[in-house]
């Protein structure tokens, strides 16, 4: 039973001092995203949608809860934003070309339309960003009419 006790209290020291590191958090602004809402046009009520169950994870405006504070949440954290800025990223929006643009729109309907997006383990702590059908069906309308205009956007040869 002692070993049991020792092992218990280096855990504990290790848990303690590990609180005292953590990764970079991503904390820009609402302002990275307003090249995406320029170019996209989203009705007000889509953008409350976007803003509340998508930006957290894919834009560089992450909002952190009081538990990111601790280790190793917040590692478990960082690791999502990073995987979601990685494979979309709306700060970034004005870098990416008509193509681009309209296969990551692409990409997000085929997400949301399969209910993959936002994932469980987002909307398990974020259960405001559990969409409804309706959300989706608006969600889905507003991205089928951007791919519409970049499919008639002028592209480079």
């Amino acid at each position: 039973m002692k070993i049991v006790k020792k092992i218990l209290l280096i855990l504990l020291i290790v848990f303690v001092i590990a609180q005292f590191f953590g990764p970079e958090k991503n904390e820009g602004s609402m302002e990275s995203v307003t090249a995406f809402f320029e170019d996209t046009k989203p009705p007000e009520h889509v953008k409350a949608i976007l803003t509340e169950a998508c930006f957290d994870c894919h834009s560089s405006a992450t909002r952190y809860p009081w538990y990111n504070n601790i280790t190793p949440v917040n590692y478990w954290m960082a690791d999502h934003v990073k995987h979601g800025t990685k494979h979309f990223n709306v700060s970034t929006w004005e870098d990416n070309s008509v193509k681009r643009k309209d296969h990551k729109i692409e990409e997000l309907i085929e997400m949301v339309e399969a209910k993959e997006m936002p994932l469980p383990s987002y909307t398990w702590t974020h259960g405001e960003a559990k969409l409804s059908d309706e959300q989706i069906a608006a969600i889905l309308k507003w991205a089928n009419q951007v791919r519409t205009g970049y499919a008639l956007a002028p592209r480079p040869e």
